[in-house]
């Protein structure tokens, strides 16, 4: 027997900022009397949110919508495969409808007409903060849709359109709710964060009655006065982000940058389009290392780009030892349909990007190893995940949820995720750490 509200299923696939999109659509649904399914069986409808970026992606979200369909039969698709519903509906031709990336009131719009909504969507029928799809104690806050550049290897653009700021003070209303509702963790993200305001004129606006520019050293500050951890992700290494890293040796945002440098080679960078050279780079990861000693750098690069010489591998393996950073992501070059790259002469071999990325990968783990081992006998605040009955499982101010490292505390203890926990370093490994409690932290 179903509940007598209509009932429906999700499946949330992609990056980050399409988790956003997610929670922002089971915001509205939930608002609106919607009941979310867990099973598919329980549904009255599913909507997949897929991803469209690299080939993998478009396999993973297309199989999403098939399975969908078979186990269900009603299906709604959004998010950026979205953008080519031609070829969402040639290989699943009995969807419902089909809508593109951020497109809240399209998808609204389609589930009202295969379902109709049980409740006036002004009634509060949700908490201020939304639906989440993370752990209670921390959530991903985008503050802008959208891209500006024109890097050959990316898609994003054509998916997601030019750079759209969101007001600082809705995104700063929105970062309160989170935090009265218990998050201990905000993870600041957008495709360029570094961008933020840039198409608003950096205009002012308001929260509490205060004048802010919407710019990202204004946002940084006021949420730094909130009172918990803030991450910032996707930052492109412009001379401005020099600013918000005094908010760090200050204590006011966590010591860290994901930094999405891509390669170490001029050449290789130009052929990119990516906006800027890998020398400035290292100038100013020396620099905010000069301000906050303890900052913790992550980034990602691309091996196999078209034309990449081994010279050219190598000058990115010599940048990486140069720069020593924290944790490193990898990926041989996709040609993502759709790309300007795609053209581009002297194409890599699959065996030879896949040999790059295990020799790039083998120099970073020994980078990342030693680093690690450096902070044993240390001590620090960690975040708690979970609990288990053998191990709690934290991290520190280093590591992001999923996809960096963790701190593993042995052992059974009486504590909660959200938890602050003051440890000391006892061991080390390639990717995490090993720590006994000192104290806990309100």
């Amino acid at each position: 027997m179903k509940n007598q509200d209509p009932r429906i299923g999700f499946v949330s696939l992609g990056c980050p900022k399409a988790l956003v999109d997610s929670e922002l659509i089971l915001t509205r649904l939930r608002a609106e009397g919607y009941a979310i399914s867990p099973s598919y069986d329980g549904a009255d409808l599913v909507i997949v949110n897929t991803c469209g970026f690299i080939d993998s992606a478009v396999k993973e979200s297309l199989d999403a919508i098939g399975e969908a369909l078979e186990e269900n039969g009603r299906v709604i698709v959004t998010g950026c495969l979205g953008s080519r519903s031609a070829e969402v509906r040639a290989a699943h031709p009995e969807v419902l409808a089909v809508t593109g990336p951020h497109a809240y009131e399209e998808v609204m719009s389609a589930v009202h007409q295969e379902l109709p909504a049980p409740h006036d969507p002004f009634t509060d029928l949700v908490p201020p903060q939304g639906v989440k799809l993370t752990p209670r104690h921390y959530a991903y806050l985008k503050i802008s849709e959208g891209c500006n550049h024109r890097c050959t290897f990316c898609i994003i653009p054509q998916l997601r359109g030019d750079l759209v700021s969101r007001p600082i003070g809705e995104v700063m209303r929105e970062a309160e709710n989170l935090v009265a509702a218990g998050v201990r963790e905000l993870l600041i993200i957008a495709q360029d964060t570094s961008a933020y305001g840039v198409d608003l004129g950096y205009r002012t606006d308001f929260w509490g009655g205060r004048p802010l520019e919407t710019r990202l050293r204004s946002l940084a500050a006021a949420l730094g006065e909130l009172g918990v951890w803030v991450r910032l992700h996707y930052i492109y290494p412009y001379p401005h982000v020099d600013d918000i890293i005094p908010l760090m040796a200050d204590g006011k945002l966590l010591p860290y940058l994901d930094v999405p440098l891509q390669h170490g080679s001029p050449r290789i960078l130009k052929a990119m389009r990516r906006p800027a050279a890998a020398e400035k780079a290292l100038e100013r990861i020396a620099r905010w290392r000069e301000i906050c000693p303890e900052i913790a750098l992550r980034s990602t690069f691309i091996v196999g780009f078209p034309g990449e010489t081994e010279a050219e591998f190598e000058q990115l393996l010599e940048f990486l030892r140069e720069a020593r950073l924290d944790r490193v992501g990898c990926f041989a070059y996709s040609a993502v349909r759709g790309a300007p790259a795609n053209a581009l002469p002297d194409p890599i071999p699959e065996t030879l990007k896949e040999e790059r990325r295990e020799r790039l990968m083998e120099l970073q783990s020994a980078i990342s190893m030693e680093k690690l081992a450096a902070k044993v006998g240390s001590e620090m605040t960690v975040l708690v995940d979970e609990v288990g009955e053998d191990a709690v499982i934290a991290r520190s101010s280093a590591d992001a949820p999923e996809v960096d490292g963790n701190v593993v505390i042995e052992g059974a203890w009486e504590l909660a995720p959200g938890d602050l926990l003051r440890v000391e370093i006892t061991s080390s490994g390639e990717h995490d750490l090993w720590a006994q409690p000192l104290d806990v932290t309100d």
